[in-house]
């Protein structure tokens, strides 16, 4: 692989919204980038004791480094994003609560009489040479390791239309899809509504588990390198998902089962049109082998990752081999 395009993350390269920006940079397909990303807190929550209400300003939250144009990307046609490399950034990352957000609490879309909960910060230590995260309680003295799981939260494009959507929001153009299989080695394949596709990545998590469940992973800034390409001439309605072994369909709605329905349902179509079988075979065969995996109910809308095990779909070729060939270049070093 060539020696990648450089970006570090700051003033005059982070945003805060897909669509509304001038690109920062101009890639080529094929070209790896580079870069830095701010955590989700834009760095200004640093100890315990700096609470995210109090040291941050909405709507400055979840910056994303970008937009990047991609020579080629014409509306209609599909990026693959392929991410070669993420290394959190320091020995340190930041958990919350927040009142009226998360999974188990009221918040403005559930409205309850019940006292908003308690806003909190942890602090994680990051091993890297152990490659683990440490959980402190903050009422008592219990601390575990988890395993470092290094992802990203948010990728995405400009939106179609010309629409401007905030970073911190998922939606058809990707954004906050907040999946953890968002991951070093997976391809992440966006539909390009404006001219350049106007790429951003931010939101690295040391790690996060299913559904995101209090609204917030540990956050931590995040060194990232990453490879594109432009599929052209074919037309992608909804984020998917690729692995080395898994093949995905990412939904984006709420309520949780309107999302479920969204992946599933475009993962049946894809899988009929790649091996040539009718809905309903493609539909039963779904059924039977398909996992579900729940990225975000926190969000405006939730995100759920519907994946088939690629070994079931015989030779084909999801994108004419995009990830093949994007991990391939990635590893020419």
């Amino acid at each position: 692989m060539p020696e990648p395009l450089f970006i570090d993350a700051d003033d005059a390269t982070v945003s805060y919204t897909f669509g509304g920006c001038k690109p920062i940079a101009r890639i080529m397909p094929g070209e790896p980038v580079r870069l830095s990303t701010w955590d989700c807190f834009a760095g200004n929550v640093t100890s315990v004791k700096d609470l995210p209400s109090q040291v941050c300003r909405f709507p400055y939250l979840n910056p994303v480094t970008g937009p990047i144009y991609v020579d080629g990307a014409h509306p209609g046609d599909t990026l693959a994003v392929h991410l070669v490399a993420l290394t959190p950034i320091g020995d340190i990352g930041f958990s919350s609560t927040f009142p009226h957000f998360g999974a188990l609490t009221g918040t403005h879309t559930t409205a309850m009489l019940h006292p908003p909960l308690e806003e909190r910060v942890w602090q994680y230590t990051i091993d890297h040479q152990r490659g683990t995260v440490r959980y402190r309680a903050r009422g008592g003295d219990y601390s575990v390791d988890l395993s470092m799981e290094p992802m990203l939260g948010t990728v995405g494009v400009a939106p179609a239309a010309g629409e401007v959507r905030a970073s911190i929001v998922p939606g058809v153009h990707g954004g906050n899809l907040d999946t953890p299989l968002l991951r070093a080695g997976s391809t992440l394949y966006l539909p390009i509504s404006e001219p350049g596709a106007l790429l951003a990545v931010g939101d690295g998590h040391a790690r996060q588990g299913d559904g995101e469940l209090c609204g917030v992973a540990v956050e931590v800034p995040m060194s990232v390198t990453l490879v594109v390409d432009v599929i052209h001439g074919i037309t992608t309605a909804q984020p998917r998902l690729e692995t080395d072994s898994a093949l995905m369909s990412i939904g984006v709605a709420r309520p949780l089962e309107d999302t479920y329905r969204a992946a599933c349902a475009d993962l049946v179509r894809h899988v009929a049109d790649l091996i040539g079988l009718d809905e309903l075979d493609a539909y039963q065969l779904v059924s039977q082998a398909m996992r579900a995996h729940v990225g975000n109910v926190v969000d405006d809308s939730y995100t759920i990752a519907a994946a088939i095990d690629k070994h079931l779909l015989g030779t084909a070729l999801p994108y004419g081999g995009a990830h093949r060939e994007l991990r391939a270049l990635s590893e020419v070093r």
